[in-house]
């Protein structure tokens, strides 16, 4: 898996915010994108799905924009992983099935993943239990000085960022509530052992060890 940031005009901030973070839930909208008849609408190109959610407003959306706001963001997701996936995830355990939501969101966007790989994995790997306000503020300040782009965000885009990288972190089981005004408390996710190799036969093993915490 290549790791590296997607490359997003300034101006088309916003866009990405809406297509990639607008619709952060993984156990509510995102698993239940994965039931088996959408899964098998998805391999039709998701044609079937696409006129269904128009049809049935399957993701219970607000309004029709954002009705197809959040398939555009489940459709892209989920092709972004093998389809192999689809029967594992159908034969796997709510918990689980977080998890392969989770890594679906990871591929889709590498900047999300490299916060988990770069901040939340190295957490675990010391041993320590807690994110810190300060953890995800320095992660982005790093990123500045890495990337022009990301360079160009405002303190407020930055903050929204990180409140909605922890929203997805937390409806994966991997963040508990806060731990205080500074922090909240870091799970170690049990990853199953059909999906660990899953991730490792498909060129996935970042996604593993920043599941898992390891090196």
């Amino acid at each position: 898996m290549t790791v590296k940031f997607n490359n997003i005009e300034d101006l088309q901030l916003l866009k990405y915010c809406k297509e990639n973070l607008g619709y952060t839930s993984i156990s509510n909208n995102l698993l239940k994108s994965f039931d088996n008849d959408i899964l098998r609408g998805f391999t039709d190109h998701g044609f079937k799905v696409q006129d269904k959610n128009i049809k049935e407003n399957i993701f219970n959306a607000s309004t029709p924009a954002r009705a197809k706001q959040i398939y555009s963001t489940v459709s892209a997701r989920i092709k972004s992983l093998d389809p192999s996936f689809y029967a594992l995830f159908l034969r796997a355990d709510v918990s689980t099935q977080k998890l392969y939501a989770l890594s679906a969101a990871f591929a889709h966007d590498t900047l999300f993943f490299e916060f988990v790989y770069e901040v939340i994995r190295e957490k675990l790997i010391i041993g320590s239990d807690e994110l810190l306000t300060s953890d995800v503020r320095i992660f982005f300040k790093n990123k500045q000085l890495q990337d022009e782009t990301v360079a160009k965000w405002q303190d407020y885009t930055l903050h929204r960022l990180g409140n909605a990288y922890q929203t997805m972190l937390y409806d994966a089981g991997m963040l508990g509530t806060s731990a205080g005004k500074k922090g909240r408390i870091i799970y170690r996710p049990i990853l199953d052992l059909t999906m660990e190799n899953w991730l490792k036969a498909y060129d996935m093993e970042p996604v593993y060890k920043a599941l898992n915490g390891v090196r």
